[in-house]
Formats: structure tokens, C-alpha cells, sequence
């Protein structure tokens, strides 16, 4: 994958730093950003290994809602980069997306303050926002609202920040994140890269909705920046690109070299299918293949701002949209042997 930006964090004194969720697609990516800059690090992971061997890291099997637990990880820790959290869509999580994405994030702004580390960068979610935003382009100064919310995991993500918000005020430097979607190469089976995944396996339906993209890469990058700063009690948007749902699966398909989805998904059809789905989630006790709130997402046309942090950091470019895609596409095709 190409590495190439024309901003990049600076090389200072190692630090000792914090990664919550260091094996998902995110947090994987930065501590390998961070490891290469010489950082040491602890990786706090949930169950998967990271599967990274280098002397300045540290893998600890850590569960966020365990308060002790955390609070010991925080021994002569500078710097902490929170990107654990639950992503689900189905309505059978309710409960694990509050307490992770709530109470778990409480607990670490804890510690954090208990500990008095120098700052943190939380990853929160342009869900957070409030997805539903139609007709207008979405930036830092949108607050959430009960009727732009979509998805219990929007809301979640909403009080999580509620929490970084009342650590500020208690004195802890942080800073907010709020990327779209992010690609990368990750397990297709799970999360944004199973979009990757549908591509590959010639899916015929597409979406007439329109979203912001990302490349995992420049979120890493942007989050060590912000870390170095001195910005703090701020958020930011971190989006590449909008580009409606069809143009990033034809991306992807063709970089498989594979048919594009072709048959449009109509409202009436979008709100059968969930129904059904649903009806079978209850029989079945598997998980829904589209929800009522991934089916409003997914036909809603919502664009995002990345102005504001373009003039934090000039010299900082998004790798495009396409160029992510081909990239991760790539790594796919190597790490599956496709």
C-alpha cells in the first residue's frame, strides 16, 4: 500500500502510548504507524492477537469495562489513543453497544485522568452526528438530535463523546475524531471491508445513497497529528471523499475485475428486504444481513466536510478514494489468495 503524503507526524522524544482496540482494522494500523516511529507501545486487545513481533510493544488482554484492570495498563503511560468500541447494527446488541461504547469509554477517560496522562485522541464516529443529514454538507458545528440519529450505534457513540466532553472539562487534553467510512485491509468478513467482500462475490443490488470514505491510513496519520499538537477540547471530521455507494462498489469491482452491481434497490424493495430479515433473524438467531437502519443509511445522500482539518494541518493531503480502493483491494487478493 502506497505510503506516500505530503504531511506526516514528526519525530520527537518516544513516547510511552495507549492503544484501546489495537487488533481492529484502526487500531492495528496506528500501533504499526507508532511502532515505526519508535513508540513504545501497549496494545490493549479484547480476544485477537495483534500478530506483531517487535520489542517496543506490549499486548495486553484487557476488557474496557474491567475499572482495575484499565487502571493498571495506565502505569507510566504519556499518551492514549481510545479506539476500542462496538460497531453493530443489529437490534439484538443494544445493550453491548451502550456499555462499550459508553461505559467503556467512561473508564478509560477515567483512567486517563487518574493517571494523568498528557492527552488522548478518542475515536468517535460520524454517526455520532446524526447520519440522517440530507440536503446539507456536514461539519464540526452539526450537533447530534433525536431525529437526525438513525442507529442505537450513532447514539452510543454520541454519549461516548459526552463522556470525553465532561473529561475535558475536568481537565484532560483530548481531541475528537470523527471519520466515515474507513477502508482498509481488514477481515472482509466484518465491518467496512465487508463492502470489499460483496464486490468480489459479484452482489448485483446497489443503493442510491451517497457517503464520506476514508483511508485507514490517514486516519492513523491525522490522529498522530493531532496528538502532537496543541489542539485540544476540539473535534474533527476525517473524510476523503463522498461518493455515492455505486461509484465505491464499481471501484471495487473492477479492481477484482469483476461485474459491478447493476439492479438498483428501490425504498419499497430496501423495506421488504429488511422485514424479512428480521423475521428470519427471530427464527434463525443469526444476524440481520440489513437492518432498518442500515437500510436508511444506505439510501440516504449525506456529504461531509473535511475543511477544517485541511486548514489545521495545510501541508496534510487524503490519499483519493480510488487509490484507497485499489490499495486495499490489492491486499485482499494477497492475504486471500484470490
Amino acid at each position: 500500500m502506497n505510503e506516500a503524503n505530503s504531511a506526516s507526524p514528526t519525530s520527537r522524544e518516544a513516547s510511552h502510548i495507549l492503544v484501546t482496540g489495537a487488533a481492529g482494522l484502526l487500531g492495528a494500523e496506528l500501533t504499526r504507524q507508532l511502532l515505526e516511529a519508535g513508540h513504545r507501545v501497549t496494545a490493549l486487545i479484547h480476544q485477537r492477537p495483534l500478530g506483531i513481533q517487535n520489542p517496543l510493544l506490549t499486548e495486553v488482554q484487557c476488557d474496557l469495562l474491567d475499572m482495575g484492570a484499565l487502571q493498571d495498563c495506565m502505569t507510566e503511560i504519556t499518551e492514549v489513543y481510545h479506539c476500542a468500541g462496538l460497531v453493530s447494527f443489529q437490534p439484538r446488541d443494544r445493550e453491548r453497544l451502550f456499555r462499550i461504547n459508553v461505559e467503556g469509554t467512561a473508564n478509560v477517560v477515567n483512567a486517563c485522568l487518574e493517571a494523568s496522562v498528557r492527552k488522548l485522541v478518542h475515536v468517535s464516529s460520524v454517526a455520532s452526528l446524526g447520519r440522517i443529514r440530507q440536503g446539507i454538507v456536514v461539519d464540526e458545528s452539526i450537533s447530534w438530535t433525536e431525529e437526525s440519529n438513525n442507529s442505537n450505534y450513532g447514539k452510543s457513540k454520541y454519549l461516548g463523546e459526552l463522556e470525553v466532553w465532561r473529561a475535558i472539562g475536568e481537565g484532560l487534553p483530548a481531541v475528537i475524531v470523527n471519520p466515515t467510512i474507513i477502508f482498509g485491509p481488514s477481515s472482509w468478513e466484518e465491518g467496512s471491508s465487508a463492502m470489499f467482500k460483496t464486490a468480489y462475490d459479484e452482489f448485483p443490488w446497489y443503493t442510491t445513497g451517497v457517503g464520506g470514505f476514508v483511508d485507514v491510513r490517514d486516519v492513523a496519520t491525522v490522529m498522530q497529528l493531532l496528538m502532537q499538537s496543541d489542539i485540544t477540547a476540539q473535534r474533527f471530521i476525517l473524510n476523503s471523499e463522498n461518493l455515492s455507494y455505486k461509484e465505491v462498489l464499481s471501484l471495487m469491482a473492477r479492481n477484482f475485475g469483476k461485474r459491478p452491481a447493476s439492479k438498483k434497490v428501490t425504498p419499497l424493495l430496501a423495506a421488504l428486504v429488511w422485514r424479512m430479515e428480521a423475521i428470519k433473524a427471530t427464527l434463525t438467531g443469526k444476524n440481520q444481513l440489513l437492518t432498518r437502519e442500515t437500510s436508511a443509511t444506505a439510501q440516504a445522500e449525506v456529504r461531509f466536510s473535511n475543511q477544517k482539518i485541511l486548514e489545521a494541518f495545510p501541508r496534510f493531503q487524503f490519499i483519493p478514494v480510488p487509490e484507497s480502493i485499489a490499495d486495499t483491494c490489492q491486499a485482499f487478493v494477497k492475504k486471500y489468495s484470490l
